[in-house]
């Protein structure tokens, strides 16, 4: 990957017109953000720096002092406590969202929110911008998601995490040296974020093949070029060295960039996030200090995925007996009342409405069956190439300081097992979860994964 790369990502995403990244960058973040921001079309705004008070520490106050130095006049910043911990909540957006109506009043203008932290300073600060109708800006201080230069935010509300369509920050700053001193659990939260593109890449292949999603191969070559060299160096990133964080900084930022081109979040994820987003509802991890991130969850949910995966690709696809598995099918009154005993309360709401975006009655089942079987043994050849044995990638997880056990994010492998119908039912995004159940698999698959000779027994 390169600069050139990502100026290119940007000149198509049409959101972000702005990406920083290298080491030092932090020291022109003022002037970046006055000439790109806050005296753009011929304004002369203020700025409000949103941070926690890590980041303000970090990165908070040294961008604060750069926007004064460069003209721009800065509001007291809006600084949340440490402890507890902050949470991507439409509580705290709606602190946001108050302090700049508030500043907007008292000063006449409208306030530049620049977001100084990583994913949950990013998220809240996002969503204020959305809600008051402007743009906003963030500085990283961490390599820990690939939510930075993404459109959506994932912000919990009634019992539900919901990916909430927002605007990217329209620049994006960067400094390697900053991601490369940030905790070490910050840094494993990024590489398993970024590890969720190998199965979630591979269940948009699945749904290309089922001709539910088609594959947008320019999207595709955005986030999927450089994951493999970006999780090569698991050793070099656990011991902080700036120079190996390039790599995944430029592909954390760039599955971002492919999720403003796309216009959605299939570019970056699959069913392995939606195991995450299952456990964080649940809180698991919560009162950790600091908590489980995002990415410690998702980690997890791509090695219980990439083993699926293995599983299912031991069997022969392309002599399905569809008629079979057609007679099985079950109609959407069974499938709703198996969706009810799984979840509870809104959730169990939210997973029917999903669901039934993706069910297909008896016809439609057959049509997609013979579709996928029909072209089973190029897509095959394809999944091969874009998955990793979940044994060798349990590796790099581990060397990276990330999680690459159940226990390591206080769960068993039987938890991660019952997370497995949730996670089909979750979403409407159609994964290898769906077609293993079209199919008449899912729960013999689900079985071999936690057999005694599996990732986790």
């Amino acid at each position: 990957m390169s600069d050139k790369i990502i100026a290119a990502a940007v000149a198509d995403a049409g959101d972000t017109d702005v990406v920083e990244t290298g080491r030092g960058v932090l020291n022109r973040a003022g002037s970046v953000l006055a000439e790109h921001m806050c005296r753009a079309r011929n304004h002369n705004l203020p700025a409000l720096v949103i941070a926690d008070e890590r980041t303000w520490a970090v990165a908070g106050k040294a961008v604060d002092a750069g926007l004064h130095s460069a003209g721009v006049a800065t509001c007291d910043p809006l600084v949340f406590p440490a402890e507890p911990c902050l949470y991507a909540s439409l509580d705290n957006a709606h602190i946001i969202v108050d302090r700049l109506r508030a500043l907007d009043a008292e000063t006449g203008s409208t306030i530049v929110p620049v977001a100084v932290g990583s994913g949950t300073i990013n998220d809240l600060t996002k969503l204020a911008a959305k809600d008051l109708g402007r743009r906003y800006a963030v500085v990283g201080t961490a390599a820990s998601m690939d939510g930075y230069t993404g459109a959506g935010a994932p912000i919990s509300d009634n019992g539900v995490k919901v990916t909430v369509h927002c605007v990217a920050p329209q620049v994006v700053i960067f400094d390697l040296d900053i991601a490369a001193a940030a905790p070490q659990t910050m840094t494993a939260s990024g590489y398993g974020d970024l590890a969720a593109k190998i199965p979630g890449g591979a269940d948009w292949i699945i749904a290309d093949a089922a001709g539910v999603e088609p594959l947008d191969q320019h999207v595709w070559t955005l986030v999927q070029s450089g994951v493999r060299d970006a999780l090569s160096c698991p050793d070099d990133l656990r011991r902080g060295d700036p120079e190996a964080f390039s790599g995944l900084v430029e592909g954390l930022i760039l599955s971002g960039l492919a999720m403003q081109v796309y216009n959605g979040t299939r570019p970056a994820s699959g069913a392995e996030h939606y195991f995450s987003h299952i456990w964080e509802l649940a809180h698991v991890g919560a009162d950790r200090n600091p908590p489980l991130s995002h990415g410690h969850k998702v980690a997890i949910g791509t090695l219980a995925m990439l083993a699926f995966y293995e599983k299912f690709l031991d069997r022969d696809l392309s002599r399905l007996d569809i008629d079979a598995a057609v007679a099985a099918w079950p109609d959407w009154r069974t499938v709703e009342s198996d969706i009810r005993s799984t979840f509870e309360g809104a959730l169990a709401d939210h997973a029917v409405k999903e669901t039934k975006v993706k069910y297909v009655d008896a016809d439609g089942l057959r049509a997609r069956l013979n579709r996928v079987v029909d072209r089973w043994h190029e897509t095959r050849a394809v999944l091969d190439k874009q998955l990793v044995r979940a044994r060798v990638f349990a590796d790099q997880l581990r060397r990276a300081g990330a999680p690459s056990r159940p226990e390591d994010i206080g769960l068993t492998a039987a938890d991660v097992r019952a997370t497995f119908p949730k996670a089909m039912y979750y979403r409407s995004r159609y994964t290898v979860l769906d077609l293993a159940r079209e199919a008449g698999w899912y729960e013999e698959l689900v079985e071999e994964v936690f057999a005694p000779d599996g990732l986790w027994t």
